[in-house]
């Protein structure tokens, strides 16, 4: 059965499984505990970039940090996670999948572990530092094992549709736990939660995920070697921009470094026998409108959550855990249409659901864009929420079978780590764009008195950040409208 285009194949889902050996009971038990351990996976990598952010006040209190200082504990992790994904891709591919994420797993439980026993700055960011390195070994093997894990379609389809949930919603769950742990008991919780899942995942891993096959190969040195120092060139140099503004010199340095690491790393691509990261994955328009779609996509995403989490604590003077479960609204219909998604695109294509679904989402970051200092959470964060995550839920799935369609075995993992180093190299992006709007907007600060007007200020702040990121979905949306036509239902690959 042909495997060039996944949406295709899924909507002839009764031909398929007629075609397809039937799964035994014990077979169909192994893949379901598989699927879970591999999810278990992605929602620890994921959540981490999130649930300290509820944390940082604690952590600065109790270790000492600067103000500038505390931006690292995020900045660390994104830094090394995004710079290291494309190689820990195609590590995966040619040392073993289950292996790479068996031991990116035990190294961020063990850094976790130290984080959260950290008596000084220097220890919680080296710590922080070797989760972001354990995050990108596992991660891009979580995606690839489910390709392998799962032959019949359909199945893979909804394990995709699971995993994507995952994805959308674990920054949302994250920022959830980071608010219980905090007010229930202490900073430090953040970081121990991960320790004993990530023991039941480095445990079972080796249990109950089969080995993909491997592909003999060396890995491509010269290309880990440009490929690392351009992403950490490029994701620096969207965290300093929104720390000390795009017309730094060091900041130039950085954009400029990354381009001309990365210009060689293509050209180094070209050449080599086997490449870090194959270029036929970004010769196909379809996949690469895909890829670019999905970056400004999280750009967007990453900015909301960043602002809306602090105007939901600083605005309207919610509590850590208050604020956290300010969120549930949106991680609901993430994980609905997540789940909706892989019964409805086999049906419908997944076309309808990429032209659509991202309007919804668009809609409830609009609303966003008219905070103001009579802003409500009932009447003003409350219905974005809800819009943004159903926007969200029915797009995230559609574009991940849309990206990942006619991608062959062997360059699964390289895939992965690109789909997920464009997600984290557009959530540096979303966040870097919106820090400076707000940062301009709030450098005039309103004329009402008291804390009328500082709730004012912080107002028109999250609105322009919010108006920045609006800006990146409806680029978004237009490269999806524009170049990534999928195969409609039933079409021939």
């Amino acid at each position: 059965m042909s495997e060039n285009t996944l949406v295709s194949s899924v909507s002839s889902s009764s031909r398929t499984r007629a075609e397809s050996p039937v799964d035994s009971p014990p077979q169909q038990r192994r893949q379901r505990l598989a699927l879970a351990v591999i999810l278990a996976c992605q929602l620890m990598v994921i959540l981490d970039a999130t649930v300290v952010t509820i944390a940082l006040p604690g952590i600065q209190h109790a270790l000492g940090f600067s103000s500038a200082g505390l931006s690292w504990v995020m900045n660390i992790y994104s830094l090394t996670f995004g710079g290291l994904l494309l190689l820990g891709g195609r590590a995966g591919d040619i040392f073993g999948r289950r292996r790479l994420l068996a031991w990116g797993i035990a190294l961020f439980t063990l850094a976790s572990l130290v984080g959260g026993l950290a008596t000084n700055p220097t220890e919680l960011l080296l710590s922080r530092m070797a989760q972001g390195v354990g995050a990108a070994v596992a991660a891009p093997s979580t995606l690839a094992l489910i390709v392998s894990t799962f032959r019949d379609p359909v199945e893979r389809a909804r394990a995709i549709g699971l995993f994507s949930a995952m994805s959308a919603g674990g920054a949302t769950v994250g920022l959830i736990l980071g608010g219980l742990l905090t007010s229930w008991l202490s900073w430090r919780w953040v970081m121990f939660i991960n320790v004993p899942f990530g023991v039941l995942v480095t445990v079972l891993a080796p249990r109950v995920i089969q080995e993909p096959e491997r592909h003999a190969g060396r890995l491509d040195l010269a290309g880990a070697a440009t490929a690392t120092g351009g992403m950490v060139g490029l994701v620096y140099g969207f965290i300093r921009a929104a720390t000390v503004g795009w017309g730094d010199t060091l900041t130039l340095a950085c954009f400029a470094g990354a381009a001309v690491l990365l210009t060689v790393f293509v050209l180094v691509e070209r050449r080599v026998a086997q490449p870090l990261l194959p270029l036929s994955l970004l010769t196909d328009k379809v996949r690469s409108g895909g890829y670019a779609a999905m970056a400004l996509l999280a750009a967007g995403m990453f900015g909301m959550f960043f602002f809306v989490t602090q105007y939901l604590q600083t605005g309207l003077g919610m509590s850590p855990m208050r604020a956290g479960f300010g969120f549930l609204p949106l991680a609901v219909p993430i994980f609905a249409g997540a789940r909706l998604a892989p019964r409805l695109v086999p049906r419908f294509g997944a076309r309808p659901f990429l032209l659509g679904a991202p309007l919804l989402l668009i809609a409830g970051m609009a609303l966003l864009t008219r905070v103001d200092a009579h802003t409500s959470y009932a009447t003003g964060v409350l219905p974005s929420l809800l819009l943004f995550g159903l926007g969200a839920g029915f797009t995230m799935v559609p574009l991940s079978l849309t990206i990942l369609s006619s991608v062959k075995p062997q360059e699964a993992g390289a895939a992965s780590g690109t789909l997920q180093t464009m997600q984290q190299a557009g959530g540096s992006l979303g966040t870097a764009v919106g820090i400076t709007a707000f940062t301009r907007a709030t450098s005039h600060p309103s004329t009402l008195p008291g804390v009328a007007g500082l709730h004012a200020t912080l107002a028109h702040g999250v609105s322009l950040a919010m108006t920045c990121s609006l800006g990146l979905a409806v680029g978004s949306f237009l490269i999806l409208a524009l170049f990534v036509r999928p195969p409609r239902p039933g079409q021939a690959a």
